[in-house]
């Protein structure tokens, strides 16, 4: 059976399919990773390292975002570890809220820290996804990526 005609044209009349993309595609996949140790002492906010960006190619794509932090550990007592996922400078995920307060004056090594988020941002523009945690006194300190610990951070833009 040949095919001779696609919506009532000719087959060499036809210049592009119809329809759009269906929703639920992979559309692109970027990665990154970092191993660089990244302490902080006080308690503001500290970038991982861990950064990539993504421009999405219809305001109607979803943007997932898979991270996982590797080798967190805190030093000194009292101290609870946050870690944050960041659009540009927006907060849209705490995925460690609070860990680590164990009261244990040495050090406690927490792991690895992940999470999964999908993000629809409505946008065409460049966006760019990162990491940060931050700790919540003055005294002692917290760590990732101890050791040169490989901390990743997979997005991927979907067809919405």
């Amino acid at each position: 059976m040949a095919l001779t005609k696609i919506n009532n044209n000719t087959l060499s009349a036809v210049t592009a399919l119809p329809g759009a993309i269906a929703t639920g595609k992979v559309l692109q996949v970027v990665t990154s990773t970092t191993s660089t140790t990244v302490t902080v002492t006080g308690n503001a906010d500290t970038d991982t390292g861990l950064t990539a960006n993504i421009t999405p190619s219809a305001t109607s794509s979803k943007i997932a975002i898979f991270a996982n932090v590797s080798s967190v550990l805190k030093f000194g007592a009292d101290n609870n570890i946050d870690i944050n996922l960041l659009r540009g400078s927006s907060i849209i995920s705490s995925f460690a809220q609070d860990i680590a307060d164990t009261g244990n004056t040495n050090y406690f090594s927490i792991g690895n820290q992940g999470v999964s988020f999908l993000d629809t941002p409505s946008s065409t523009s460049e966006l760019t996804y990162k990491v940060n945690f931050s700790k919540s006194n003055t005294s002692g300190s917290a760590r990732v990526q101890q050791s040169s610990g490989m901390s990743t951070m997979i997005i991927m833009e979907i067809s919405g």
